[in-house]
């Protein structure tokens, strides 16, 4: 009997050994019969040769600028951002999201599963219906709501138009921004100094106020600053003020509303080829030169960035509040 059951054990233990033998073997006799591909892993891209680096012709348009009219266009993620899921359900408003990375964030969160409201302002309407028609095209609905961030009162109307649309709201992305090079402070107009700020530190701060009492715990608030609050260029005086108070109150606003379960955010984009870069952003010579003094010899793509602003509202991000999270290419960050 009991040699029976060595017995036996010895042909179980040895057929296992066959089978698992087998199961190795399997893909590479499969590759060898040209049934199947060998495994690379996930692709993985040079980011020197990614995207077009400079010079770039000289393109200035009128402010905020399209960015269709670009040459290189900017990469938003049209065609490269894939989804996971990951927003299943969520409400979004986000301000300037007809370009940039408002266009990134807006894309990448419809792709992600949620339904999203874009705020622009009314001469930018070519850029932002090209976006509503990739929000429809994934079965998510996208809401246009065109107006003037430095007027209160369409602040608060916006806010009620996207609740009403949306049927509530549990993301913001604060992202829209305004800035005007300048090579000194003596060319700065006070108009210029006051659109600045209304469009960078008040509309955010209306906006915030007017959704605070419909956000659910969970909600996200994410804040577009900028290198530009921590090392800001010479001729970009009032826009790195604004940036910097916009990183302020990512953490201020953190601290209140922590204990709400409302988690408040920022990303930091560095050098990033947007609208703004030719409608005031930069001046003349550095709008053709742009980026190039990154660690990868070109300026970022908006695309580079979705993901980051997917993160910030996702719910497994549900540790981080009062965090900016950088993107610039090795340059210009703490």
């Amino acid at each position: 009997m009991k040699n029976e059951n060595k017995i036996s054990r010895r042909k179980v233990v040895a057929s296992l050994g066959a089978t698992f033998a087998l199961a190795a073997a399997s893909p590479a006799l499969a590759i060898a019969s040209g049934k199947a591909k060998p495994f690379s892993g996930a692709a993985i891209s040079d980011p020197t040769k990614l995207y077009p680096k400079p010079p770039f012709k000289f393109q200035p348009q009128p402010w905020p600028g399209l960015q269709s009219k670009m040459d290189p266009m900017p990469d938003c993620g049209e065609s490269s951002y894939k989804g996971s899921g990951r927003l299943t359900g969520r409400k979004a408003l986000i301000t300037g999201g007809d370009s940039g990375m408002g266009r990134a964030a807006a894309i990448a969160y419809a792709r992600e599963g949620a339904d999203v409201a874009i705020n622009y302002y009314p001469t930018e309407e070519q850029d932002a219906q090209e976006v509503i028609a990739l929000i429809k095209r994934e079965g998510r609905k996208g809401v246009a709501i065109p107006g003037d961030l430095r007027d209160e009162a369409f602040c608060k109307q916006l806010v009620q138009k996207a609740l009403s649309e949306l049927g509530g709201l549990d993301i913001i992305v604060s992202n829209a921004g305004r800035p005007q090079a300048a090579e000194s402070i003596l060319d700065v107009s006070t108009e210029e100094f006051d659109s600045i700020m209304k469009t960078n530190i008040y509309a955010p701060f209306f906006i915030i106020r007017e959704a605070l009492p419909h956000l659910p715990p969970g909600s996200a608030i994410v804040a577009t600053t900028s290198e530009q609050a921590y090392n800001p260029d010479a001729w970009l005086y009032a826009y790195g003020q604004t940036k910097a108070a916009t990183m302020n109150y990512v953490k201020s606003l953190a601290k209140q509303l922590g204990p709400k379960g409302i988690r408040v955010n920022g990303v930091a984009p560095g050098p990033v080829w947007t609208a703004l870069q030719v409608s005031g952003g930069t001046t003349p010579d550095k709008q053709q030169t742009f980026g190039d003094w990154t660690m990868f010899g070109r300026p970022g793509q908006p695309a580079e960035l979705a993901s980051i602003y997917v993160q910030l509202a996702a719910a497994d991000a549900s540790f981080a509040t009062g965090q900016i999270y950088g993107s610039s290419g090795g340059v210009g960050q703490p």
